[in-house]
C-alpha cells in the first residue's frame, strides 16, 4: 500500500504538482482537429486541470491559450478570431497564438503589452487530432512511435466515453496482466467455458514478466502454457500499445480522463497509403444505463472489454485510495510502473528530461511491436485473441 503523500504524488496533475510537471513534458491528444470550423473556430478544453481555449485564427494557425482573458477574466471561448489571433469579446484585447497581447482597446497600453503575456501552449495537428505540449520550451518533437508515423497503412481512431476517474487507474491496468483472464473471461475463451468464474482462464497462463524497455517505456509480457507469448508495451507516460491499437489516456483533471484508441493497419504489400494520416473516426455509445451518473447511482453495460475495464477503473473511486490496498505477487507490474513514474518525477525535478522524451528530430521510428500484435490477433493464436483492450 502507499501513503497518502505517495498516492498524491502519482495522481495529482495540476500546475506545480510533481506528477503534473512530469506529464507536461510529453505531447497529449486534446481534441479532434475538425471540431474547429469557420462557423465555430473556438473550443473550450480542460487539460491537466487547466481551463484553456483552443482556436484557429483566420490565417489558419491553431492556438491554445489560458481561457480567462488577462484583462478582466472573461472567457476567450467567446472571443472573435481574426487574422492575427483571437480577440476577447468583452473589451477586444487581442492575443496571438503565442499569448502575446497585440492590442488593448479602448486605449493602447504599451506597458501591459510589454509586461503581460497570456499563458500559451504549443500545439500540433496529426492524424486528425490536435496534440498539446504544456511543458517548458523548447518543446521536443512528438515521440517517433511507429503506429503514429508509419505511412504504410490506414488508421482508425476510436473515442471512448470519458473516464470519470484519475488517469493512473487506467495506466495501472495496463501493467496488470492477471485481470484479463478473469475480468474479460466472456470474451477471451474462444468458445471455451472456464473451469469456474473465480479463476476464469487464469490457468492458461504460465507466467508474467515486467521490465523497462530500451526506448523509454515498460513491457507487460504474458507467456501461455501453449507457448504463446503476448507482449504489450506501455509507453511513457500514459499510452498502452496492444494489438493494432495505441491507447491514449489524457488527464483532463485529477478525476476525469479522455480515453481514445488509434488503430494502425499496415498494408500487406508495404506500400505507402495516401490516407495514412486521415483516419476514420468512431465514437463509442454510452456504457452506463444513465451516462450522467457515476457508480453506485448507475450501472455499467458490460457488453465488451472496454466497458469492463472502465467499470473496474471507475468503481475504484475518482482517485483510488491506495492506502488501503493489499498487493500480491501478480501486482509487481503495477509496483514497477509506480517506481518508474516516481523516478521520472525525480528526473524532472533535477531539470532532466524523463524517459520517452526524444530531442532528435531525425530519430528513427521506434518499433512498438504492432505487426506482431496484429498477426497474433489475426491468426487467433492466443487465448485472448479476441481482446481489443487490456
Amino acid at each position: 500500500m502507499l501513503t497518502q503523500q505517495e498516492n498524491d504524488l502519482l495522481t495529482r496533475v495540476g500546475p506545480g504538482t510533481p506528477g503534473g510537471e512530469l506529464l507536461r513534458r510529453y505531447w497529449h491528444p486534446i481534441a479532434i482537429a475538425s471540431d474547429l470550423t469557420d462557423e465555430r473556430p473556438t473550443k473550450a478544453v480542460r487539460v491537466l486541470s487547466e481551463d484553456l481555449v483552443l482556436f484557429k485564427d483566420k490565417s489558419g494557425r491553431i492556438g491554445l491559450l489560458a481561457d480567462h482573458c488577462a484583462h478582466r477574466s472573461a472567457s476567450l471561448v467567446y472571443g472573435r478570431v481574426e487574422e492575427r489571433g483571437i480577440s476577447c469579446a468583452y473589451h477586444g484585447w487581442l492575443y496571438d497564438c503565442d499569448g502575446n497581447i497585440l492590442e488593448t482597446p479602448p486605449e493602447k497600453n504599451e506597458a501591459i503589452m510589454r509586461s503581460v503575456k497570456q499563458t500559451a501552449y504549443k500545439v500540433q495537428e496529426h492524424i486528425g487530432l490536435i496534440f498539446a505540449y504544456m511543458g517548458p520550451l523548447p518543446a521536443p518533437p512528438m515521440a517517433p512511435y511507429d503506429t503514429m508515423f508509419r505511412k504504410d497503412g490506414k488508421r482508425m481512431v476510436r473515442f471512448h466515453p470519458p473516464l470519470n476517474c484519475n488517469w493512473f487507474q487506467a495506466m495501472e491496468n495496463s501493467m496488470d496482466p492477471a485481470h484479463l483472464q478473469v475480468l474479460h473471461q466472456e470474451f477471451t475463451g474462444g468458445g471455451r467455458q472456464p473451469v469456474n468464474t473465480t479463476r476464469g482462464f487464469t490457468d492458461d497462463v504460465e507466467h508474467f514478466e515486467f521490465y523497462v524497455t530500451d526506448y523509454g517505456g515498460l513491457m507487460k509480457k504474458r507467456t501461455y502454457k501453449n507457448g504463446m507469448v503476448d507482449e504489450h508495451p506501455v509507453l511513457m507516460p500514459n499510452i498502452l500499445r496492444q494489438g493494432s491499437s495505441t491507447q491514449f489516456r489524457t488527464p483532463i483533471d485529477d478525476t476525469h480522463t479522455w480515453h481514445l484508441r488509434m488503430h494502425f493497419y499496415p498494408n500487406e504489400d508495404g506500400s505507402e497509403d495516401p490516407d495514412a494520416f486521415n483516419p476514420e473516426f468512431k465514437f463509442d455509445p454510452p456504457i452506463k444505463e444513465d451516462p450522467d451518473k457515476d457508480h453506485p447511482f448507475t450501472r455499467f453495460i458490460l457488453r465488451d472489454v472496454n466497458a469492463q475495464d472502465q467499470m473496474a477503473w471507475e468503481t475504484q473511486g475518482p482517485i483510488t485510495d491506495r492506502t488501503v490496498e493489499h498487493l500480491s505477487y501478480s501486482d509487481r507490474g503495477v509496483v514497477l510502473l509506480r517506481r518508474v513514474i516516481k523516478e521520472q518525477i525525480e528526473r524532472v525535478q533535477r531539470g532532466e528530461d524523463p524517459i520517452g522524451v526524444f530531442r532528435d528530430p531525425n530519430h528513427p521510428l521506434i518499433d512498438t511491436n504492432v505487426d506482431v500484435g496484429i498477426a497474433q490477433i489475426g491468426a487467433n493464436r492466443s487465448p485472448d485473441a479476441q481482446v481489443v483492450a487490456s
